[in-house]
């Protein structure tokens, strides 16, 4: 497969200027325009996009519940997608290479409710699946912070990370 978008997606293209607004800082807008997405997507549409929109719409969310209800759909999107699918986006996506992310942001919002032992459980998973992490800079920004996480569930502290995604809202 090539390593570059296959095919125009005006969703995932829509999703991208509202992750651009969002990282910008205006998170007000940012939230509207995916929630919009997310209504036109809906529960049962494409799981690639899914996946990313409710990825990315949980690190818009300073409630670690609300974030945790995210990053949940964002997990059960990933579990119909397909490689093919990924990879009709970028040739060089793998539905394996998702999953210690989805996890390990799971675990953060369930540590940061208080929800030790189903954090670790979610930290865990996430360590289960670091084989499938490239090795580069998201590889290791993932890593490092599946050890941050998995130290603050051991320390019992609900505190948000300051290298979470959104911290700096």
């Amino acid at each position: 497969m090539t390593e570059t978008a296959t095919t125009p997606d005006p969703t995932l293209e829509a999703i991208g200027k509202a992750v651009v607004l969002g990282r910008e800082g205006d998170i007000e807008s940012a939230r509207s325009d995916l929630l919009a997405i997310w209504q036109q997507i809906g529960v049962a549409g494409d799981p690639f996009h899914r996946c990313t929109l409710a990825h990315y719409l949980a690190d818009l969310c300073q409630d670690p519940a609300e974030a945790l209800i995210w990053d949940v759909r964002a997990l059960d999107a990933a579990d119909s997608l397909t490689d093919e699918r990924a990879q009709q986006h970028h040739g060089s996506l793998h539905v394996a290479g998702f999953r210690p992310s989805l996890y390990l942001n799971i675990a953060d919002n369930l540590r940061r409710l208080g929800a030790y032992e189903a954090a670790a459980e979610h930290i865990s998973n996430a360590e289960q699946h670091t084989s499938a992490l490239p090795d580069d800079a998201y590889g290791n920004t993932i890593r490092t912070a599946i050890h941050e996480v998995h130290q603050a569930i051991n320390n019992r502290d609900t505190a948000r990370r300051a290298s979470a995604p959104g911290s700096a809202q």
